[in-house]
């Protein structure tokens, strides 16, 4: 767990907000909240400024959009709440919400409050001071929660209008070629290839579910003591789209090296009791019961994520630039973009020489 990123911090001042605005909003939209309350910030994320609220003996979670310019349908605390809500009707690990705030007038930006889920958040995925047997049962965890998301009826729990079903991955490199261009600070050459390659080699599966859009190991908080997930965190780019695209992106962490964005690429993994990419995939599809998938489709579905997790560093990037990063880590974030861009390029690259 890095100190860096873990814990709180007396709150920046360019994310200040009223306490005593924010106190009498809760106080009337929710049942037995009692002041008064203390204001902190997490150290983590990058995105939308998060705090801790600690009032009448509980902790909450505070989401907020963060203030300033905003790239279009950017930073959605509504829709967070909304898929969240909905999920822990059916008893998914996830927060607790209590109100969602569209008001700019209470705190200056849209926000949710929901429980403090207290617990592990481990952000080093080969899990350095664990035994292989603890390593191996936190991993089996990550796959067994991203399979359940899955093979929840979205339907069924009222998020039927909650995105579009079908043509996910179109949509999605259209949205992102857009996010990234507008938020360009550097010519990377590779995502410009893959914004001209990868729409016109889009493969045929394309099935619909609610997907978490950032799932990984530091989106998460495990119990203090078990290898056993208390919440999955950070929904804001869930939406209906294609389970196999938001695998897949969690999967990225086979293919980057370590200290490289989260990347396990080249480590001893069978010494430490994580399992390799190809056996993590499997018990995913005995899991889901999907059927296996060609190499060079999974080829594709990793260049797209690595575009498209490119195209999200380099928004971070350019938030630096104006000012509106969340956190003060933001820089480092932001410049990993041609790093990844390069990778997804390099899994194109696969794709094409399979096809000669």
């Amino acid at each position: 767990m890095s100190d860096l990123f873990t814990g709180v911090k007396p709150v920046e001042e360019r994310h200040r907000i009223d306490a005593g605005r924010l106190e009498d909003f809760l106080k009337k939209n929710m049942e037995n909240f009692r002041g008064p309350l203390e204001i902190e910030q997490f150290k983590g994320g990058q995105s939308n400024p998060t705090y801790r609220i600690t009032a009448g003996g509980k902790r909450y979670a505070l989401r907020r959009k963060p203030p300033g310019k905003l790239l279009p349908s950017a930073h959605a605390v509504d829709r967070e709440f909304k898929v969240i809500k909905a999920l822990h009707s059916v008893g998914f690990p996830v927060a607790k919400p209590y109100v969602l705030c569209e008001d700019p007038e209470v705190i200056g930006t849209a926000f949710y409050l929901m429980d403090c889920i207290e617990g592990r958040i481990l952000w080093d995925q080969s899990l350095p001071g664990m035994q292989k047997a603890e390593r191996r049962a936190i991993w089996e965890e990550l796959n067994r929660v991203i399979a359940l998301l899955h093979s929840i009826d979205y339907k069924a729990v009222g998020l039927g209008d909650f995105g579009k079903a079908g043509s996910y991955i179109e949509r999605q490199v259209g949205r992102w070629s857009k996010q990234y261009v507008a938020s360009e600070t550097q010519k990377i050459e590779a995502m410009d290839n893959m914004i001209a390659w990868l729409p016109k080699n889009i493969p045929a599966t394309d099935e619909t579910t609610v997907v978490h859009g950032d799932y990984r190991l530091d989106n998460t908080v495990f119990h203090p003591t078990e290898p056993r997930m208390l919440a999955v965190l950070d929904w804001e780019l869930s939406t209906l789209g294609d389970p196999l695209a938001d695998f897949s992106y969690h999967c990225m962490s086979w293919h980057i090296p370590p200290g490289k964005f989260r990347g396990i690429e080249g480590l001893p993994l069978a010494e430490l009791g994580i399992p390799s990419e190809r056996e993590y995939v499997e018990l995913y599809f005995k899991r889901t019961g999907r059927k296996r998938i060609e190499p060079s489709v999974w080829d594709y579905y990793m260049a797209y994520n690595l575009f498209r997790i490119a195209a999200i560093c380099q928004g971070i990037a350019k938030r630096v630039v104006d000012g509106t990063a969340a956190s003060e880590h933001a820089r480092d974030a932001g410049a990993r973009a041609p790093l990844l861009a390069e990778l997804g390029w390099t899994q194109v690259e696969k794709i094409l020489k399979r096809s000669t």
